[in-house]
Formats: C-alpha cells, sequence, structure tokens
C-alpha cells in the first residue's frame, strides 16, 4: 500500500501547510448584512437595526444638569452617569439640548453661556470646560449619536429668572424679538431672524463633532392668553407689513407658515452641505390638523403654530421624522397606532419615521400616570408599524429615575443590542472590509483588526459560541480588544468583523474560524504570534518539528 508517510518525510509538514493555506482562504470570507438571517457556522445574522433614542433636556434643568451652578466635576459626573445608563440599555442615540432660549450649552462665538448650566447667562462653567465637546466624546466612546437639540426661535421662558447677557439676542436686536406672554420669541417674520438661527446651528456643524441636528414643536409660540383671558395673537405687525409692501399676496397664516418652511428647507440643505453625514430631525406635534385621520380632535399645529408638517415629510426636508404621540394606545381622539400609521403614509420620500413617546408619564401622579407597560406596547406597535424606524424617549430623567421602567426594557424590547438604521439617501457606499486578526492569549483571545481605508464611525464584533452568534459594537478608535472565555458556553469558536460608517452603511464582514480546539487532549501546543499579513499562525521551528505529527493527525481529523 502506498503511505506518503514512509515515502516522503517532510510530508505532514507540506499537508499541514496546505491545510493552513486552505484555511487562511476560508478565513477571507466576507457575508453581508443583507444575507440571510439563519443561524450557521459561517454567517452571523446582521445585527439588529432601530433607531433608539432619548431626549436630554436643559432647558429648566429638566434632565440636565439636575441644577444650575454645579461645578464642572459635579456636571461631569451626572452626564456620565446618564450616558452610562443609555450604554446599558442599548440606546444608541442622544437628542441633547444645546440651543434652550438663544443661549448656548456650549463655546458659542454668537450666543452666551445657558443660565441653566452656570445659574447666570454669560458666565462660564468654572473651571472651564465645552460641555457639548464632552458629550459628544463621551457618548462616542460609547458608540452611541449624539445629535445637538435647537430651539430656533425662542428666546427666553419662564423658568429664566436672571438678566439677559450683552450678546444676547434680545440686547443685540431687540427689533427681532417680541414680548408674548411669559416669554420672548424672535419673530419668524424678520428674515434676518432666521438667518441668525441657521447661522448658530451650522457653527456647531461646522465646529463639533455631532451626528446629527434636531429641532422640536416650537416654531411660533403656542397660543397664550392675555389679561382679558382671551388668545393673544402674535405680535408680528412690523414683518407683516413689510411683507405687504413689498408685494407679497399670501393670507397672514400662509405667509407665516412660509416663514417657517423657508428655515425647514434652509436647515436641511445647509446641514448636508457642511456634513453630508449629519442627520437632520424634526420633532413636531403629533397632530397635523384635527381630522387627520378622521377620528383625531386636538390641537391644531398647522394653524396655531404654523407649522406645516406634513409638507415638510412630503417634500423630504428631513432625515428623521419624529411625530410627538403623547398619548396612550387607548386613547379614542389622538390614538397612537391611527396617528403614526397616518404619518407613515405621508413619508413620500422614505425618510425614517420615529415617533416620540411621553416616557416621563411614568413619575406623574394621579390620573395622568402610565404604567412601564404602556411604554413597552408603544414600542411593540411602532414594530408592528411597517416604514417605522424606532422611538425617541422624553425624557432621560424617567429612564434615570423609574428603576421598574429601566428594568422592563432592558429585559423586554432592549434587551438585544442595535444599530440606528443605515442613512442610504445620504450615503450608500459601505465601508472596505476590515482585516482581523486572532491570537490566544492562556485562556483568552486576542481580536485585532483594521480598516482598509479610512477608519470608521464603529467596528461590529460578532462572536459564535455554540450555535449561538452574540454581536457587540466598539468605537471606530478601538483597533483590539481580549475576549475572555464564558465559563458557561466555553471558548468562541468563530468571530467576524465588519465596519459602519457615519451613514450607518456597513461593511462586508471578515470571517475566522478560531481553529485552537477546545478540549485540552487536541492542543498542538502554545501559540507563539499571529502573522498580520496572512493571519495563520507562526511558530518556531524547533516546535514545528516536535509537533509536526500532532498537526498532521489534527489536520486529518479536520478534513474527515
Amino acid at each position: 500500500m502506498f503511505d506518503p508517510m514512509r515515502t516522503n518525510p517532510i510530508a505532514p509538514l507540506l499537508l499541514f501547510s496546505t491545510i493552513v493555506l486552505l484555511a487562511g482562504c476560508t478565513n477571507q470570507k466576507s457575508t453581508t448584512p443583507s444575507q440571510s438571517a439563519s443561524v450557521s457556522p459561517t454567517n452571523p445574522p446582521p445585527i439588529d437595526r432601530e433607531f433608539r433614542g432619548v431626549w436630554v433636556a436643559t432647558v429648566g434643568n429638566i434632565d440636565w444638569p439636575s441644577k444650575p451652578g454645579l461645578t464642572t466635576g459635579e456636571q461631569q459626573r451626572e452626564a456620565l452617569a446618564i450616558l452610562d445608563k443609555c450604554y446599558d440599555l442599548h440606546l444608541n442615540v442622544v437628542v441633547f439640548q444645546v440651543r434652550t432660549s438663544a443661549d448656548a450649552l456650549y463655546d458659542s462665538p454668537y450666543e452666551p453661556w445657558s443660565e441653566f448650566l452656570t445659574g447666570r447667562q454669560g458666565q462660564p462653567p468654572m473651571p472651564y470646560y465645552d460641555p457639548l465637546e464632552f458629550w459628544v466624546a463621551e457618548a462616542h466612546r460609547r458608540g452611541i449619536e449624539l445629535h445637538a437639540w435647537f430651539n430656533p426661535f425662542r428666546a427666553k421662558v419662564p423658568d429664566a429668572k436672571g438678566d439677559r447677557a450683552a450678546n444676547h439676542v434680545s440686547r443685540v436686536h431687540p427689533e427681532w424679538v417680541k414680548d408674548y406672554g411669559k416669554y420672548k420669541w424672535m419673530d419668524p417674520g424678520e428674515k434676518g431672524a432666521r438667518e441668525y438661527s441657521l447661522k448658530v446651528v451650522l457653527d456647531v456643524v461646522r465646529r463639533y463633532d455631532v451626528d446629527g441636528v434636531h429641532i422640536d414643536d416650537y416654531f411660533y409660540p403656542y397660543p397664550e392668553k392675555g389679561p382679558d383671558g382671551k388668545q393673544m395673537d402674535f405680535p408680528d405687525e412690523p414683518s407683516w407689513q413689510r411683507y405687504l409692501k413689498s408685494g407679497g399676496k399670501l393670507s397672514r397664516p400662509d405667509w407665516r407658515r412660509d416663514n417657517i418652511n423657508r428655515l425647514i428647507e434652509d436647515l436641511y440643505k445647509c446641514v448636508h452641505r457642511e456634513k453630508q453625514w449629519v442627520k437632520f430631525g424634526i420633532s413636531p406635534f403629533g397632530i397635523w390638523q384635527p381630522g387627520y385621520p378622521k377620528e383625531v380632535a386636538g390641537f391644531n399645529q398647522f394653524g396655531e403654530l404654523y407649522a406645516d408638517a406634513k409638507l415638510w415629510l412630503n417634500k423630504g426636508w428631513c432625515d428623521y421624522f419624529t411625530p410627538q404621540l403623547y398619548w396612550k394606545i387607548s386613547a379614542t381622539s389622538q390614538p397612537y397606532e391611527g396617528l403614526l400609521g397616518w404619518w407613515v403614509e405621508q413619508n413620500w420620500k422614505k425618510r425614517y419615521i420615529v415617533p416620540g413617546n411621553f416616557t416621563s408619564r411614568v413619575m406623574d401622579k394621579g390620573t395622568r400616570h402610565w404604567d412601564a407597560h404602556e411604554l413597552i406596547d408603544q414600542i411593540a406597535a411602532t414594530r408592528k408599524q411597517q416604514g417605522a424606524q424606532g422611538n425617541i424617549h422624553f425624557s432621560m430623567k424617567a429612564l434615570m429615575k423609574d428603576q421598574d421602567l429601566s428594568r422592563k426594557l432592558a429585559e423586554g424590547p432592549y434587551a438585544k443590542l442595535a444599530l440606528a438604521p443605515a442613512w442610504t439617501w445620504l450615503d450608500d457606499e459601505p465601508p472596505a472590509t476590515p482585516k482581523v486578526w486572532t491570537a490566544r492569549e492562556g485562556e483568552d483571545l486576542r481580536i485585532s483588526w483594521e480598516p482598509a481605508g479610512r477608519r470608521p464611525w464603529l467596528w461590529v464584533l460578532y462572536t459564535r459560541r455554540g450555535d449561538e452568534w452574540r454581536a457587540a459594537v466598539y468605537p471606530g478608535n478601538v483597533s483590539t480588544i481580549l475576549l475572555r472565555d464564558d465559563t458557561r458556553d466555553g471558548r468562541p469558536q468563530a468571530v467576524a468583523v465588519s465596519a459602519v460608517d457615519r451613514s450607518g452603511n456597513e461593511s462586508l464582514r471578515t470571517f475566522r474560524t478560531l481553529l485552537t480546539p477546545k478540549p485540552a487532549t487536541m492542543v498542538a501546543g502554545p501559540v507563539d504570534a499571529v502573522s498580520r499579513r496572512s493571519g495563520t499562525v507562526a511558530k518556531s521551528a524547533s516546535r514545528q518539528k516536535k509537533y509536526r505529527w500532532r498537526y498532521f493527525f489534527l489536520a486529518l481529523a479536520k478534513i474527515c
């Protein structure tokens, strides 16, 4: 009988080398996220995709900081606690309020430091730091997007007790600012006021590494009553008369809506002109007009706030649209599911519909109180609605203080990690496939990777133990991790790594089978190093000789 081992003494090594080369070729295989989610030894299911956001409100110290005038260290510790909670709950977007009323929670060249930060408008934090820079960096360290939230026209709120700083818009441009009830408000009919707010937003987009820009439902102010108990009209007579004298033909309500429409369109286009991958989100009141859909009754934002939110969505002047659906599922005149379905129908440009939820109702007492199950049911209803992509919770305080709600979210709808959806209309080109190496360090596994092109926004690491694939997300500046053996599930048997860019596109995955056998009797010998060029195991000549027969039988066993 022909025996290659007897006729060629180096055959075992040649055979082993061939097997290693073939294994290396197999390890180069990558899979796309769009492939079937079926669990297989070489095909990790795609990571879940869902927009999971939360508003962090700074006006009136709703969420952060807990009160004005805290030290820098106290402010930062509170911020880190919030971001840690977001990380634990698998949230992936924080919508952080940086402009409450023509003020700034960052170092602005145009507007004064916020009173809600330091206790006195215009006074910087001491010792000095830039809160927005801090929030962005710490959110990104946790793989969380940070969207900067602006109020475009509000200039003073009732909670503000101190004097306005010398560089506040009410002092620099008093002709733009109107007293309206308990508020000060920039007149949207003033072209200069619109351009000023746009300039403020674009300054942040240019100077900070924010992932998105966000505005909520404050356009023209919510109606206020005068001393006589009657609703006051917004005092924009000077700008209205100038419009008429210039030849304007619109009715006054339509003119007001046009003022807001111009700002929305300019924001969408200009933000993307600065940085294409920065998302623009709008969070309007949840009802466009009563009767849409027909069973809906309530406040009319079209007629009262002069906000034609349906038009903005129809035109695609946003990347995500967050109607504030602040009612129970059981509400008959403001049905959560009915309103959500109606807004999805208006989404002609296929942007992302991400309803806002009144999560803080769990903290209310009496008839206004919501049980945590209401929020769980609303998330389930959103997932059931085709064309909806997630939820944003108002506000962070509820997630920090209501432990029952946090537990139910962590054990229920947010138990698994999820990436935000990919913004393919901004950019649909995935990153290059990463290079990956693995090496054993005692009982642990070191996994290293590097991009084939520019550094990505995130890395996704897929690990298989037994029949189960698990996904983990790491920031783009991480290049290696030490994966410890799971005492329950044992050593990982395969890994795959992909890169994710700022628009959420995921690369092909680089797959690695971990060739080190699990039973101790099968271990061929300690690993000296891992070649970064080929990813194959490199051993010294003496050890190759010592273990060559074991290699041969191990390789033969794998083939069989």
